[in-house]
């Protein structure tokens, strides 16, 4: 029986989706992206745009894990800066010129 791919995270943006695709690579799990190309298109509309994380399920747990590690290498200050740029990315639109 071939492997289910399940979804292990969910992102709106493609560049952190792209990012945690690479951290599971280094890690020699094969992981692929859902939707990569919709969240450029709709970026900063909530609910709507999501780039989906998905492994085998045989390999879920361990890409999980990987994760998870990597948001914990990051000190308190580092972590509140990324929220900030969250933040930023979902409230700020197009330059106006």
């Amino acid at each position: 029986m071939a492997d289910k791919l399940v979804t292990i995270a969910e992102y709106g943006d493609s560049m952190k989706a792209e990012m945690a695709l690479q951290v599971l690579a280094d890690c020699g799990i094969k992981a692929t992206l859902m939707g990569r190309y919709g969240t450029d298109v709709l970026a900063g509309v909530p609910g709507f745009a999501t780039v989906k994380l998905q492994v085998r399920n045989t390999e879920a747990d361990q890409a999980r894990q990987i994760l998870e590690s990597q948001k914990q290498s990051y000190t308190p200050e580092e972590l509140e800066d990324l929220d900030d740029l969250d933040e930023m990315d979902q409230t700020e639109g197009p330059e106006e010129k």
